[in-house]
């Protein structure tokens, strides 16, 4: 039997205890019989000791940051606070890591600590989409890309936020041991085997506040005509203004389109029928306004980044 591959997961002050679980579950997976099965997995941390992750509570590593110069794979884990200083011996030997050749790992936040260490510099990388702004001013030799779930840029890989972080790592297995081997690992976790990394983070879009009561009756009103061809000459006609007013007052007050608005709510229903009920793709493009399958899978794709179809597929699993 050849040696197992040693991976490097890296316990920093104020880890997120999930982030730190992933790895953990992922590349410590043992079989039944409680033998290492496909890697060979060191926790370590700046120092051996107690290391305080997010919320206070200490987690014991047994290994100092020699383990990232024997790894092959090192797993940076997200951190609470993307402020908090990284300490300079860590930043010197995720350099070492990635100088020599070993894939380099970030979960959620974790990016920012490969991005403090170089490492992202001149590549596409993900994060959280709420810190992907903020990972974008920061450190703008990095390509940000905050939509994705996750990027594999050959031997650097950075993942969205939490379970994306699940399919970054079920990723890895499945370039290292196939997928029969990605597949027993999700199933012991009860997750979905496989989603693509280039599948749309499920963004919270938060819906515009407008103070201009006017607005807020006319999109009343057509939020319960979804199911009806709107137009903006409609909207206009039932507000009582012209189209060209109706579209400034619109983007004065939320920054779009009446069109555009009217779109994302309808793909808003359509979400909302993909997740609760069993209609067929062709009926909710229907119900929604969309006039037929294709229209709703082409807008659906350009806002939420999946198809209708693989939408469904997600949250049924869930």
């Amino acid at each position: 039997m050849p040696p197992l591959q040693p991976v490097a997961v890296l316990a920093l002050p104020d880890v997120v205890p999930f982030d730190l679980v992933i790895a953990g579950q992922i590349f410590g997976y043992r079989t039944p019989g409680n033998a290492p099965t496909y890697y060979r997995m060191l926790l370590c941390g700046p120092q051996p000791g107690l290391v305080p992750m997010a919320g206070g509570v200490p987690i014991g590593v047994p290994l100092g940051l020699e383990a990232l110069a024997e790894a092959t794979t090192v797993v940076v884990p997200g951190l609470d606070d993307v402020e908090a200083p990284v300490p300079e011996p860590a930043i010197v030997a995720l350099r070492a890591a990635a100088a020599r050749g070993a894939r380099m790992v970030s979960i959620c936040t974790g990016a920012f600590v490969l991005a403090e260490a170089g490492v992202l510099d001149g590549r596409r990388a993900t994060t959280h989409w709420a810190h992907a702004d903020r990972l974008a001013k920061r450190f703008p030799r990095v390509k940000v890309d905050p939509r994705v779930l996750y990027v594999d840029e050959e031997h650097v890989m950075t993942s969205a936020g939490m379970a994306a972080g699940i399919d970054l790592c079920l990723h890895i297995v499945r370039l290292d041991h196939g997928a029969e081997a990605a597949n027993t690992i999700a199933r012991r976790m009860v997750v979905a085997p496989h989603r693509d990394g280039g599948q749309a983070q499920f963004i919270e879009q938060p819906v515009p506040v407008t103070r201009d009561s006017t607005l807020q009756r006319l999109q009343a009103w057509a939020l319960e005509r979804l199911n009806e061809p709107l137009t903006v000459e409609d909207l206009a006609r039932h507000a009582n203004t012209s189209a060209r007013n109706l579209t400034r007052r619109f983007n004065a007050e939320l920054g779009i389109t009446p069109s555009k608005w009217l779109q994302r709510e309808r793909v808003r229903l359509a979400q909302r029928l993909l997740e609760q009920t069993e209609l067929p793709v062709q009926r909710i493009a229907e119900r929604a306004a969309f006039g037929s399958a294709i229209s709703l899978r082409r807008q659906f794709t350009e806002i939420v980044g999946t198809t209708p179809a693989k939408y469904r597929g997600t949250f049924r699993t869930a």
